[in-house]
């Protein structure tokens, strides 16, 4: 099995600039335009950073998640719940799965149309992710 640049069109540089996909054997960087000078980062160390950020917000919330989940795939027992809790709960273990055998473009393109965004500065560290929020009932029918 070869690796996958997970999350290719989601992550940009911290001026706001895309950040390419390159192989170098069959290794896939990130590709940081550095002012003219390509930076290639082993994808791996940036899609663990973004998948422990995004598992860090499951975290407490497993519950919650396998209850909605189950209800969204209609099913909604107790033995597709307990399942998905418990793949929530050790969702560390997934991760190298995960780069293993990517993430479908179609995805990662849904992503990147709802406003999903990974920072990420010239080293490959993860600056922040920018996912978009939901409206709070408070702000609904404001100025009406």
């Amino acid at each position: 099995m070869s690796a996958h640049a997970l999350f290719k069109g989601v992550i940009v540089d911290e001026n706001e600039n895309p950040v390419d996909v390159a192989y170098v054997g069959d290794e896939p960087m990130y590709v940081i335009n550095d002012e003219g000078f390509h930076r290639h980062i082993p994808s791996r160390e940036i899609d663990l950073q973004i998948l422990r950020e995004l598992g860090s917000q499951i975290k407490g919330n497993e519950g919650l998640i396998a209850d909605q989940t189950s209800r969204l795939i209609g099913q909604d027992d107790l033995f597709t719940h307990a399942i998905i809790e418990n793949q929530l709960k050790n969702i560390e273990r997934q991760y190298a799965t995960l780069i293993e055998s990517g993430i479908p473009e179609e995805t990662i393109a849904y992503l990147g149309m709802i406003g999903l965004k990974a920072v990420i500065n010239y080293h490959g560290d993860l600056v922040r992710i920018e996912q978009p929020a939901a409206a709070s009932s408070g702000e609904e029918g404001e100025g009406e």
